[in-house]
């Protein structure tokens, strides 16, 4: 059997929504399931999506930012990322965004590192990590002014061994850093090799561009 995630579609009997927030909206649906037509219903967040970039220089540093996250009451290392909230706006060009907006930096190259769903139990959200070099830095003229809790934002340039031992003792936990150290680390040990930046994804539950 070839592994790898595929479409299914399961006839819908019933849809309703339970609450609308700007970013996600909790719906219900119950559809049937199984041959034997088993009725289920399941309730789960329908959200914007969001892309992510793992920078990196020339000395194979790791770009991590300090975040306040006040559901876990917690500051978290994580890499720069941001919801697809603009209409129309491809991924790739939200990645570049989001990076100028919370990192202050831009970059000359870009590919594809990871794609993956956040908590597919419980919300169809979708989240493409990059990996962006060639790293220029954005004149104090031209930086993003931050609000709220991205006004409190901290940058650490990390070497990525330490990043991925961050990762592997317990210390980082936000999961698009964890899954783009990781695969990164994949690529340089030679298990693997980036996509192009624009490399498409079939089956986005929202279907926006790379």
């Amino acid at each position: 059997m070839p592994i790898h995630d595929s479409p299914a579609e399961h006839p819908i009997l019933e849809a309703k929504s339970l609450q609308s927030t700007p970013i996600y909206d909790l719906v219900q649906e119950t559809f049937s399931f199984g041959t034997d037509g088993e009725t289920l219903t399941r309730a789960f967040l329908k959200h914007l999506s969001a892309v992510a970039v793992l920078a990196v220089d020339e000395q194979d540093r790791v770009l991590l930012i300090r975040q306040y996250r006040h559901p876990l009451r917690q500051n978290m290392w994580e890499i720069p990322a941001g919801l697809l909230d603009a209409e129309g706006e491809p991924m790739l060009d939200a990645a570049a965004r989001e990076l100028h907006e919370e990192a202050d930096i831009s970059a000359e190259t870009w590919h594809t590192l990871a794609d993956f769903h956040t908590s597919p139990g419980a919300s169809n959200e979708a989240i493409r990590i990059y990996l962006a070099s060639g790293i220029t830095e954005t004149p104090e003229h031209e930086q993003h002014a931050r609000e709220g809790e991205e006004a409190e934002i901290q940058k650490a340039w990390v070497p990525l061994t330490e990043a991925v031992q961050a990762v592997l003792t317990g210390q980082i936990h936000n999961p698009s850093a964890v899954t783009g150290i990781l695969a990164l680390h994949a690529i340089r040990t030679g298990a693997g090799e980036l996509r192009e930046a624009r490399a498409p994804w079939a089956d986005h539950p929202r279907g926006i561009k790379p």
